[in-house]
């Protein structure tokens, strides 16, 4: 069976390489792609932006998709390039015997609040990162033949076991505004939905599909906690307790838990003061971290088809892992915010 991961130096991507060669119910070989290639065993290519490279030429029995830009600052036209044409060159590469395994996102689908929408620009979705992946979604249905199994990840932390992952993004810039200072509030419900999953379960997901006959018929795997997830409250006081137990035994002062804010209170009084008086780099904190509002705080949780078990010990053990490896960013003193002077 011959494979082809894109992505693969990437969180899931990385992660998937792992599982697949540790599986040995996979015969044949895989190949790995990625944009930068840190050694000659990884095959260089701009998705999207160059000619596939001759070695990929050829049947493939699987393809798998882990490639992807996750801003959530891009632009439409950044988000078309990025991910809509990228899929479309990787889907060039398959023919109607290829099983695609593409990873979206969990937020393609789910409840929305009337703040999260976005405008036309994004069609009622949140950002151009979440339209691109639903754009793609339907990119695969109409233009691949063969078949096809999408994998839907809400918010991916670390390993279950040891919080291990190849790059610390998402949900990781909470972590580090808490312990910095700049998450002077957190902005949501603290009653709200909070999806995570550990990249292990992601992995696993994605090898079962690869590894299981193909689909007859589009195929959605949905990996999330349901009615068993975290709920943001949950998700920040694991954060803080787990930040506090390591800044504990290395004599730091523990960081205090923001305040809740209701993202309509934030959003009428608090933000048009923040824009005003606080400084650039707080300022870009306050709209980083607004990304996250819609994420965390959702009214109602997915509908899994693999369920999250026990979504509180996979942050507590991210939350740690990071803190090891980031000893500087976890034991720093936290800076408050101020005013600047008018």
């Amino acid at each position: 069976m011959r494979t082809l991961v894109t992505g693969a130096t990437g969180v899931v991507g990385t992660e998937v390489v792992d599982r697949l060669r540790a599986d040995p119910a996979r015969p044949g070989p895989l190949t790995r792609v990625a944009r930068r290639a840190p050694d000659t065993a990884v095959t260089t290519w701009n998705i999207g932006h160059e000619p596939a490279p001759p070695e990929l030429s050829g049947h493939w029995d699987v393809i798998v998709h882990t490639a992807a830009s996750t801003r959530w600052t891009m632009t439409r036209a950044e988000a078309l390039a990025a991910n809509v044409d990228a899929l479309r060159a990787v889907l060039s590469l398959a023919d109607r015997d290829t099983h695609v395994v593409h990873v979206s996102t969990a937020y393609v689908g789910g409840v929305r609040a009337q703040e999260d929408l976005r405008g036309p620009e994004f069609e009622g979705y949140r950002n151009g990162y979440e339209w691109s992946k639903a754009a793609c979604e339907s990119l695969a249905r109409e233009e691949h033949t063969g078949p096809l199994t999408i994998v839907r990840p809400p918010l991916i932390v670390g390993r279950r076991d040891d919080g291990r992952i190849a790059r610390f993004s998402g949900p990781y810039t909470i972590i580090h505004a808490l312990v910095s200072g700049l998450a002077a509030v957190v902005v949501g419900d603290p009653d709200g939905y909070a999806e995570i999953s550990p990249v292990d379960d992601v992995a696993e997901a994605v090898a079962a599909a690869v590894l299981a006959a193909p689909p007859a018929a589009p195929r959605v795997e949905v990996i999330a906690g349901g009615t068993g997830s975290l709920r943001l409250s949950d998700l920040i006081g694991i954060a803080c307790r787990t930040l506090n137990e390591f800044r504990a035994q290395h004599g730091a002062a523990p960081v205090e838990q923001p305040p809740f804010v209701p993202t309509a209170t934030w959003n009428r009084f608090f933000l048009p003061l923040a824009n005003q008086y606080l400084s650039p780099f707080q300022h870009h904190a306050v709209q980083l971290l607004a990304m996250f509002q819609s994420y965390t705080s959702m009214s109602t949780p997915f509908e899994p088809t693999r369920t999250v078990h026990d979504p509180g010990a996979v942050m507590e053990t991210a939350v740690r892992h990071w803190a090891a490896r980031k000893p500087r960013l976890a034991l720093a003193r936290p800076n408050p915010w101020t005013l600047l002077a008018t």
